[in-house]
């Protein structure tokens, strides 16, 4: 991996990361946000 994708890729961890805290407390609209945030970040990215 590029040096220059390692801040992508940390970004896209943590995204997914909120994604899974949001859906574990029941807050299902924040999850998918937090999905689309890091689908939108990879399709970005890579």
């Amino acid at each position: 991996m590029k040096s220059t994708y390692i801040f992508p890729a940390v970004l896209i961890v943590l995204d997914v990361g909120a994604a899974i805290v949001c859906a574990f407390n029941k807050d299902f609209k924040k999850a998918v946000y937090w999905l689309a945030a890091a689908v939108l970040n990879a399709a970005v990215t890579f």
